[in-house]
């Protein structure tokens, strides 16, 4: 073993959220790939302990604990777990194990600072931020709204460009370190697509965040994002397949994304958990990705855990460049769009050589996301040996 790696987040707070419990699974199961022993660490409130029938409930009948545990369970995690309830009691692993293992760790990421208890995250011998929401959190504590990045000796970011001229995040005073996401390539296996099949989008209208007002300009959301790009099933004749998460009252921009032949699925039904959501993915031609205004208008150089998941799984992507270009190679299996021209050109070159696409696509992947690869890089850039 190379030791202890701890990983914490919020998985059980979006039970049925497949995409969501796979950003933790890669570090968690990448990790282990190389050779750490894992600790995952989370925690509920009761006003997160909801029924099937979304009734308020003890723990113990809450649909978030008996996913959390299901996921646990099937990915051999089963003794690699505390969720902490109301910061007394803990499920898996106590407290007072949970302190003495951190302690003996090597390292804490701490998946944007959701795990809050002082004791614990003082046990770590290295505890890292990990911002995965790159953009949000820099803006609010640059006004005086939060200060969600105390506490930590070393921060991380999926924003590859914060601190670089051109982007627009602040850097708040902090040392970023920036790293891709990480895919575990061995979950992942490349299949033969159908190039007729759909070019779908799994994704939220607008997500947990308001827009941000910073230094005269509002950064918005993917709703802001998506509307440019509403025409693109009807200018090209594609199918277009939207899992989308949006709420029944946004009755304007359902009948736009009705009008223009988007076909909308469910995402509880089509990526409800971490089996379904690759099985998604592996029965979709290509993805197309839209990113939040947020990510877009700062230039951040954030790039999709989605994405990557396709790109792993040998379906090419069509992506808004956020400013990520100068990162990762496009043109070929990943094919990059600023206007809804762009976007059409990009549909009729996946259509000129799919097979192309598709095997570049998986090499993208295996180049500069393998977790073995990502990883190791970011224990590097830590002084983690």
């Amino acid at each position: 073993m190379q030791g202890l790696a701890v990983l914490a987040g919020s998985l059980a707070q979006k039970p049925g959220h497949g995409g969501h419990t796979w950003v933790f699974l890669q570090y968690l199961l990448g990790f282990r790939r190389l050779g750490w022993d894992v600790l995952f660490l989370d925690r509920l409130e009761p006003e997160m302990c909801r029924g099937a029938a979304g009734r308020p409930c003890p723990l113990e009948d809450s649909t978030a604990l008996r996913y959390f545990l299901e996921v646990m369970r099937r990915f051999g995690l089963s003794e690699s777990f505390a969720l902490a309830y109301r910061g007394e009691r803990f499920v898996g692993l106590s407290r007072g194990q949970v302190i003495e293992r951190v302690r003996n760790s090597a390292i804490l990421l701490n998946v944007m600072g959701f795990f809050n208890d002082e004791d614990i995250l003082a046990a770590a011998p290295l505890r890292a931020f990990l911002d995965i929401d790159p953009g949000f959190g820099q803006m609010w504590q640059d006004l005086g709204q939060s200060t969600l990045f105390r506490g930590h000796d070393r921060y991380v970011t999926i924003g590859e460009n914060i601190g670089q001229p051109a982007c627009e995040i602040p850097t708040c005073g902090i040392d970023w370190v920036t790293t891709p996401q990480p895919v575990c390539l061995e979950h992942w296996p490349r299949s033969d697509g159908d190039p007729g099949g759909p070019i779908t989008s799994i994704a939220s209208w607008r997500g947990d965040w308001a827009p941000v007002p910073y230094r005269g300009k509002t950064y918005g959301l993917r709703v802001h994002e998506f509307r440019k790009f509403v025409e693109l099933p009807r200018r090209t004749g594609r199918r277009f397949e939207l899992a989308l998460d949006i709420h029944p009252t946004e009755v304007n921009d359902l009948a736009l994304l009705d009008a223009n032949r988007w076909v909308r699925v469910d995402p509880r039904r089509v990526a409800n958990d971490p089996w379904a959501y690759p099985d998604y993915i592996r029965r979709s031609a290509a993805e197309f990705m839209v990113a939040k205004n947020m990510y877009v208008a700062s230039r951040s150089g954030w790039f999709s855990d989605r994405s990557i998941c396709y790109l792993a799984s040998g379906r090419p992507v069509l992506a808004q460049d956020t400013g990520f270009g100068h990162l990762y190679p496009t043109g070929e299996g990943l094919l990059t769009f600023t206007t809804l021209e762009e976007a059409v050109g990009a549909v009729q070159a996946l259509k000129s050589d799919y097979a192309g696409h598709a095997r570049a696509a998986r090499a993208i992947a295996a180049e500069y996301f393998d977790s073995d690869k990502v990883l190791t890089r970011l224990l590097g850039k830590l002084g983690v040996g």
